[in-house]
């Protein structure tokens, strides 16, 4: 499994309270809905770049 690495995320206090709802509703943990929506939201920009592309941009 890749190492993982922690940072400090600033957030709205209400926009904290949704996520911390939602994850409940996909039993996982607050941790884990941001990696899942932050994921998914990759993949979709991912899609919709134009053939050709080789990432470049995207920093690891």
């Amino acid at each position: 499994m890749a190492e993982k690495k922690a940072f400090v995320l600033r957030i709205n206090p209400d926009m904290l309270k949704e996520l911390e709802a939602w994850a409940q509703q996909d039993f996982r943990s607050l941790n884990g809905q941001i990696e899942f929506l932050l994921s998914e939201a990759l993949k979709k920009q991912r899609r919709s770049k134009p053939k050709g592309n080789d990432g470049e941009g995207v920093k690891e």
